[in-house]
Formats: structure tokens, C-alpha cells, sequence
């Protein structure tokens, strides 16, 4: 076995972070990577040359979580391996399911040295040099993260002198990347837990998010890409809704930035003004994020939600009226409980009616901690019966997507490229979010990562596409 001295603090630690789970968790992992630099630790990308591993952990469902498990696991291993040529000394979770779960995770997973929650954070160099020297650190008791009062809006409108900026690193050198506009929510969703461990919802200043947007710019990306828990709250918190409307030109007017696109809008709250502002403010992208998890008004009422099909069309009808080729993507859950035959067949009636780009399936499961997972038995779905209706649904939007996106033959589009293969570049139109939406690949000329390239959608490849350059990339 090897063992280790005590770690000086003058010693420069090396640290790999590896970010599962959404864009949200992207900009954590380089607001702690930046707080590690700054403190003096080496960022490495290959978690074997590592003192210390940092995993940042997702907890919004199962997979999710035992997705971060199992990295942990892995991690573990080579620490493990470092007496072969490894130098691992400590692998430490962060992130949602370390907070969600926190003292319980560490007693479940003696693998990891350490669980650290979010409060871990604004001290996350001195954390992480008393776990390589040892230390045993005591993992928080997780508690509802609602209840902690958010900071009230008469203390962030005060004088400030400078914009805040938290200390960030890039993890990634692409051309895209996420910028946080708020953290937490307000809203009270039966079947999410996710305000329980993040909190109340709280806006950043739009100075913070201007000053953060400069700073994006200056390292090289040109495509922004708003992120919070709930868009269409940002301001509410600040005593104007609208500052969402009157802050995209302002980061669209930032030298560098060509695009910006908002994430994750709740239908109920996407007021006109609004779609407005993302579908005819230059520069940014006509893309909408909908939210609308269910499409009948009984099953959305058990979710605590609001909407019905004629609404959720509505809304979808003044998207197009103002940018008919806007980009609509949303996520659905199939089998919630108490769902009926009736109810799924307004949803698909609804997802066909709808023709959105890009829908995500996911079967209902129990949560720990939320109010559906304490529902009647009674009115709860039987396993089998929820994956057969996922699978119903799910190869009814793979139908429906490949259909819209062959809808998009002969439109023009810009490209921009954020990968470069043996001369084949690919890269998103502006319909086209990060991740979770498909691609298009250009069939022909040489382009760099980070070009903008204009081009024209020749053909398709289920909800990817291919397009055929007309211009010159700027």
C-alpha cells in the first residue's frame, strides 16, 4: 500500500473535474475550478494525473444518480492504482446528489474521501487540501434548502461600485458556453425534487451576468447559452419581471458574442413580451425551451402545473407567427400517476399537433422527498405499464421529430461549428441547442471550430441534418 505525507499548503495540488448532469452543473464545475486555480491547484483533464479527483454529481433521477456513482467508483479505482503509475490521493463528490443526500451518501459510499455540499463551496480550496492531508470531513445533513431565506431583493439593489464576477475556469474550449442567470425555484412541482436541494429561487444581477458574458467573450466563445432552473422567473426576485426582455441586447451587443439562447422557459410564465425578445431581438436565437412535461390539463393539475392543450398550441402558434422557423424542443413525462388511457392519448394528439424539433420521454418514478412519491398506491402505474407507454410515446416523437426535421429541407441556416473531424465539420443551426438537440453536418469546404457558416438543409439524418455551405464563415 502507498501512503502519503501530510499535504503542505504551499503545495500546488493537481484536480480533475468531471461534470455529470445538466448545463447548470457545467458552470459549477468551472466556478469551483476557477476557485481552485485561484487558490493555487493545477487543473488537469486526465483524472490518473490527479492528486485530487472532484466529481460533480447530478441527482435529478436514477439514472442520473447512478451515473455519478458509478463515476465515483471509477475514480476511487485509481486512487486505488496509485501505487501503478497514478497519483490519486483523494476523490471527493460535489454537486446535486452529494447535497441532496449528503451524510447518507458518505456512509453508503466509503469509496469517496469526502461529500461535500453547497455551502463546501466558497471555501473549496481549503476543503480539498485537508481531505488530501487526511482530515476527515463530515458530511452535511441534507435539509430543504427552501427554507433558507434568499438574499431579499433591498440587499442586491444597493450601490455597487464593480460587477461580481465568481472566479471561473474553462473546463471546455468550444464556442458555446452556459452562463448562469439564476439559481434555485420557487415553483412547487409534484414529481421534482430539485428545489429541495437547491433552493429558492434567486436571480443574478444583470450587471454579474454582463461583466460574466465580457469575460466569456474574451475567451473565445461566440454562442451563449442562458441557463437557470426557471428562465422566464429571472427578475421577479429583483421587482421586474420584464429584465429578462431588457437584458439580451445587451449581451447579444457584447463584442465576440454572436448568438445567445435562453434554456428552460415555463410555459405557464412565458408572457408575450417575452417570445417577443427571443424571437426578433437580433442575435438572438428564435429557440424555445418548453417545459410542458404533460399535455393533459388533469394529469398536469396532479403535477401542480398548469396548461392544456389548446394553450400550449396557442403559445406555439405566436412563436411561429413572429419566426416561423423557430426551434421548439420540450420534455414530457409518460405514466404519472392516476394517468389514464384518455390522458395519453391527449398527450400524443397534442405532440402531433404540436410538431416540435426535439421532444424528451421520460417514464415516471418515484423521487425521494416529493409529493408524488407519497400519492396513493392506488394511483400509481404499474411498472411494465409505464415502460410499454413510454415506448409508445417515445417512438412517436422519434417519428415526429425525423418529420419536422425533414420539414427543414431547403431552409437557410448558420452553422455554427464546434467540431472539426478528418475535414467534416459539424455543428448547430440556430435552432439547434447544445446536448440535448441534433446536429447538422456540412458536406463540403474547410471550416475551424468556431465558425459561423451560412448553408442551406440538403437532407437528414432522424433529427440530425445535413447542409450544404452557401457563403463564407464569419
Amino acid at each position: 500500500m502507498t501512503t502519503h505525507t501530510q499535504s503542505d499548503p504551499a503545495e500546488t495540488l493537481t484536480v480533475a473535474m468531471l461534470t455529470l448532469g445538466c448545463a447548470r452543473n457545467e458552470v459549477d464545475s468551472e466556478e469551483l475550478a476557477g476557485r481552485l486555480a485561484a487558490d493555487g491547484f493545477r487543473l488537469v483533464e486526465d483524472p490518473a494525473q490527479a492528486d485530487t479527483v472532484v466529481v460533480n454529481t447530478c441527482g435529478f433521477v436514477e439514472q442520473a444518480k447512478k451515473d455519478s456513482v458509478d463515476a465515483l467508483l471509477e475514480a476511487a479505482d485509481l486512487k486505488l492504482d496509485a501505487g501503478h503509475g497514478g497519483q490519486a490521493r483523494a476523490v471527493v463528490a460535489v454537486g446535486c446528489m452529494a447535497e441532496r443526500y449528503g451524510k447518507d451518501l458518505a456512509a453508503s459510499l466509503p469509496e469517496a474521501d469526502a461529500v461535500l455540499g453547497f455551502d463546501d463551496y466558497t471555501d473549496i480550496a481549503g476543503r480539498l487540501r485537508s481531505i488530501v492531508a487526511g482530515e476527515t470531513h463530515h458530511a452535511h445533513t441534507p435539509s430543504d434548502r427552501r427554507l433558507l431565506l434568499p438574499i431579499s431583493p433591498v440587499e442586491r439593489q444597493r450601490p455597487q461600485t464593480t460587477p461580481v464576477v465568481t472566479p471561473r475556469s474553462r473546463l471546455e474550449s468550444g464556442p458555446l458556453a452556459p452562463l448562469k442567470l439564476a439559481s434555485g425555484c420557487d415553483r412547487r412541482c409534484t414529481f421534482c425534487a430539485i428545489p429541495s436541494f437547491r433552493g429558492s429561487f434567486v436571480s443574478r444581477r444583470p450587471s454579474d451576468v454582463i461583466a460574466e458574458a465580457r469575460w466569456l467573450a474574451g475567451e473565445g466563445v461566440r454562442e451563449l447559452f442562458l441557463v437557470s432552473e426557471n428562465s422566464t422567473s429571472y427578475g421577479k426576485d429583483l421587482g421586474d419581471l420584464r429584465l429578462l426582455e431588457t437584458l439580451l441586447p445587451e449581451l447579444t451587443s457584447i463584442d465576440g458574442i454572436e448568438r445567445v439562447r435562453v434554456s428552460y422557459l415555463q410555459p405557464a410564465e412565458t408572457r408575450p413580451g417575452l417570445i417577443e425578445a427571443i424571437a426578433t431581438t437580433p442575435g438572438v436565437t428564435p429557440y424555445f425551451d418548453l417545459s410542458f412535461q404533460h399535455a393533459s390539463p388533469t394529469v398536469l393539475r396532479r403535477m401542480r402545473r398548469f396548461g392544456d392543450p389548446e394553450s400550449f398550441l396557442g403559445l406555439l402558434e405566436r412563436v411561429r407567427a413572429l419566426a416561423p422557423e423557430a426551434g421548439v424542443r420540450s420534455n414530457v413525462i409518460v405514466g404519472f400517476p392516476g394517468e389514464t388511457d384518455e390522458d395519453l392519448q391527449v398527450l400524443c394528439d397534442f405532440l402531433e399537433a404540436a410538431r416540435m424539433d426535439v421532444t424528451g420521454v421520460f417514464g415516471y418514478s418515484d423521487e425521494d422527498g416529493t409529493e408524488a412519491a407519497g400519492f396513493e398506491e392506488s394511483v400509481k402505474l404499474d411498472p411494465d405499464e409505464v415502460w410499454e407507454r413510454t415506448q409508445r410515446v417515445t417512438a412517436l416523437v422519434e417519428e415526429l421529430n425525423a418529420q419536422r426535421a425533414e420539414e427543414r429541407i431547403g431552409e437557410h441556416v448558420v452553422v455554427l461549428v464546434e467540431d472539426v473531424e478528418d475535414g467534416s465539420a459539424e455543428g448547430r443551426a440556430d435552432f439547434q441547442g447544445p446536448e440535448v438537440d441534433g446536429t447538422t453536418t456540412l458536406t463540403e469546404g474547410s471550416w475551424a471550430v468556431g465558425d459561423l457558416v451560412p448553408a442551406v438543409v440538403t437532407g437528414t439524418d432522424g433529427v440530425d441534418l445535413v447542409a450544404r455551405p452557401t457563403g463564407a464563415a464569419r
